[in-house]
C-alpha cells in the first residue's frame, strides 16, 4: 500500500485576524504616503516622478483594496455572514499587477519599500488563498514528481 504524504491544516481566526490588522496599517501608510499624489504639483516638481507616483499609488492602492476584501470575506465565513461555497465562488483574490521597475526607480526610497510590503503581503495572501482552495492539501514533492511521471508513462504506452 503507498501512502501519500499530506499535510492538512486550517486557515484560522487568529491568522485572519492578525493579518487584517497588519493590513489595515498598511493600508494607512499607503493612503498617507499616495494622497500627495492628489494635491497640485509644486513648482520644479518632477513630472514623471509624479506620474509614477500616481501610476504605483494606484496599483498599490488596488492591491491592499483586493488583499483587504479577501481578508473581510474571511471574517465574514467565520462570523457566519458568508457560506463557504459563497467565498470560494466569489471570494478569490485577483492577481496582483506588479510594479514597474522604471516607475520605481523614480519614487523616494521609502515609498519603494512601502509597495514592496505591500507586494509582500499580497504574495503571502495569495498562497493562504491558493492553499485555501485545494483544502490545504500538499503532496510531497517527490510524490508530485512520481504521479506526473507516472502519467507521462502512462501517455505513452
Amino acid at each position: 500500500m503507498r501512502r501519500t504524504m499530506v499535510r492538512t491544516t486550517s486557515l484560522s481566526r487568529p491568522i485572519v485576524e492578525a493579518l487584517y490588522t497588519e493590513a489595515l496599517v498598511l493600508a494607512d501608510d499607503v493612503r498617507a504616503v499616495f494622497a500627495a499624489g492628489t494635491r497640485e504639483p509644486l513648482a520644479g516638481e518632477d513630472a514623471f516622478a509624479r506620474l509614477a507616483l500616481s501610476t504605483e499609488g494606484l496599483k498599490t492602492t488596488t492591491r491592499m483594496m483586493h488583499v483587504l476584501a479577501w481578508l473581510l470575506n474571511q471574517r465574514a465565513l467565520f462570523q457566519g455572514e458568508l457560506s463557504e461555497n459563497q467565498v470560494r465562488l466569489h471570494g478569490a483574490l485577483p492577481p496582483d499587477r506588479g510594479s514597474d521597475e522604471k516607475q520605481l526607480a523614480l519614487l523616494e526610497p521609502e515609498t519603494q519599500a512601502l509597495i514592496a510590503d505591500t507586494e509582500k503581503l499580497h504574495q503571502r495572501i495569495a498562497r493562504l488563498d491558493e492553499a485555501w482552495r485545494q483544502h490545504f492539501e500538499m503532496a510531497s514533492p517527490a510524490r508530485a514528481f512520481q504521479d506526473r511521471l507516472g502519467r507521462e508513462l502512462g501517455r505513452l504506452g
